[in-house]
């Protein structure tokens, strides 16, 4: 093979729901011809261009990963940045780590402060180097705000949804919002103009009742319906984090959530990096609702990839210390700040997954697969069927990276 964007890799390829223990991918021109067994690659014509790369039974082969929720790595963090420069650092502190597709996420901040950064990132996307935005706020509630600065919370604002997708130049993809904020819900409110937009919503950061979120879910899940079921389904922003507790007697937002993730009208995103979440919740909710309903993301910030410090997370202090990114505190005051993003990469979380107990198909299938239909990409990115773009991880035993390819092109992975 000499055209652009052509290789073979061989070893324990990791499908949809199974693993090939002896599997092959072959791809030509920056896009995939052949993923599965050396078997069906030599009966299919191919055994002359793969046979030639031996075995590798140490090393997984998966698709490229897709986390829709990231907030920036190796110092730059997406919502302080000033410039698209900056912001690639960030973007490729991921991409070695696997992450070939990506969306910068933006935090709550001034409405100026949004549509600046907006702009900036946006050139990101019309780059092709990050699949596009997504807005964490400003319309979240006071109680359930996490790391979000409550000065800057506001509530929903029809007129500050368009100039924010206007300024991302048509690349804002979803927006996190809660359905109790007046304006989010309802005719004439954030939730319909975000989808008249062609942004999806997501519900998060939320102290909602289970029927102000059900009412949201509802609403929205219509309006995706009548758009012609181009966007979606509707996501869930970092279920159970930022969210009113699930509790028997008030089972507020999580109830509802899974519910409609149960019956297929919502994705529900998971940060199971070892700090968010217990290991026996990320496998509970894979079992109750299934891999087709999980996403697996970062909720990624600065200090990703880099060393624990001070940094900054838009408008507000992070301090970092074992990994763990929290709130800037007094430290006289002997509190803990609320956690304030994550700081693994996307590759980490699927470890974590299947450490949990999660078999490593369906993990693979929530950092993959899942995402890109969330942003309407089936059969682009998030798979290694033939004509997918040839984006590849090649991990060792423990998934850990070892290749990185994009478009078909070698990336430079981080040392592990």
């Amino acid at each position: 093979m000499t055209d652009s964007g052509a290789f073979v890799v061989r070893g324990r390829l990791v499908q949809p729901t199974s693993v090939v223990d002896d599997g092959v991918v072959v791809a030509s021109g920056g896009r995939v011809t052949f993923a599965g067994s050396m078997a069906d690659a030599a009966a299919t014509g191919y055994g002359p261009a793969v046979e030639q790369v031996p075995p590798a039974p140490e090393t997984y082969v998966l698709p490229g990963l897709v986390d829709l929720h990231n907030h920036g790595g190796g110092g730059a963090s997406f919502p302080d940045v000033t410039s698209a420069d900056e912001a690639l650092a960030g973007v490729l502190e991921h991409r070695r780590h696997g992450t070939t597709t990506l969306l910068a996420s933006l935090v709550t901040a001034q409405p100026e402060v949004l549509l600046t950064r907006a702009a900036v990132l946006a050139e990101l996307a019309v780059a092709g180097e990050i699949e596009g935005l997504h807005a964490e706020g400003p319309f979240l509630s006071h109680r359930r705000r996490g790391a979000h600065n409550p000065a800057d919370l506001q509530e929903g604002s029809v007129d500050l949804v368009r100039d924010l997708a206007k300024a991302a130049r048509g690349f804002l993809r979803t927006m996190t919002i809660a359905p109790e904020v007046p304006g989010v819900t309802g005719p004439g409110g954030v939730a319909e103009a975000l989808v008249e937009a062609g942004v999806l919503p997501s519900l998060g950061h939320t102290d909602a009742t289970t029927e102000q979120a059900e009412a949201l879910i509802e609403q929205v899940v219509a309006a995706l319906a009548a758009a012609g079921g181009k966007l979606g389904p509707m996501t869930a922003t970092h279920l159970f984090n930022g969210m009113r507790p699930l509790h028997h007697r008030k089972p507020g937002p999580i109830a509802a959530c899974l519910a409609a993730a149960a019956r297929g009208d919502m994705v529900v995103e998971l940060i199971g990096d070892g700090v968010h979440l217990d290991a026996a919740t990320v496998r509970s909710v894979f079992t109750m609702v299934g891999a087709d309903q999980v996403m697996l993301v970062t909720d990624a910030m600065a200090a990703a990839g880099v060393a624990d410090g001070r940094y900054e997370l838009g408008p507000m202090s992070v301090e970092v210390q074992g990994g763990v990114a929290r709130i800037a505190t007094d430290a006289d005051a002997g509190a803990e700040g609320p956690i304030a993003g994550g700081t693994a990469h996307l590759i980490d979380v699927v470890r974590h997954a299947v450490s949990a107990g999660v078999p490593l198909p369906d993990a693979v299938r929530s950092a993959t697969a899942v995402p890109a239909g969330v942003l309407g990409l089936d059969g682009e990115v998030g798979s290694l069927e033939p004509g997918a773009r040839a984006d590849v991880l090649v991990t060792d035993a423990d998934l850990r990276p070892r290749r990185v390819l994009r478009h078909g092109v070698n990336v430079p992975v981080a040392a592990s």
